[in-house]
């Protein structure tokens, strides 16, 4: 008796999981990164946005403060806009990878 599609899809997600239980924290956050470099830069962009905008407010200067938070926004939406976007390129892959089997 063959198996169903179905219960193919549970072996198919167990033998994945089992893959990335092997896979380090290291090897995972370097296959994201080469997977969607944008995340990880936009991300940096908003903390250092983020800083040196508190430390400008620490110090009394409000209008380079004010500054660093427009531009902290600005960094948190590239990062949303590449998040999505990575997602949809990924989505499409595996559609297409799948199509073609």
């Amino acid at each position: 008796m063959e198996p169903e599609p179905k219960d193919l899809d549970w072996i198919q997600l167990r033998e994945e999981m089992g893959k990335s239980q092997a896979e380090t924290q290291s090897d995972k956050f370097a296959r994201k990164f080469k997977e969607n470099p944008f995340v990880p830069i936009g991300c940096l962009a908003t903390v250092g946005a983020l800083s040196y905008g508190l430390w400008c407010f620490r110090r009394g200067k409000s209008k380079m403060s004010q500054t660093m938070m427009r531009l902290r926004i600005v960094a948190q939406g590239f990062t949303v806009v590449a998040l999505v976007s990575g997602v949809v390129i990924t989505t499409g892959k595996n559609l297409n990878k799948n199509s073609s089997q």
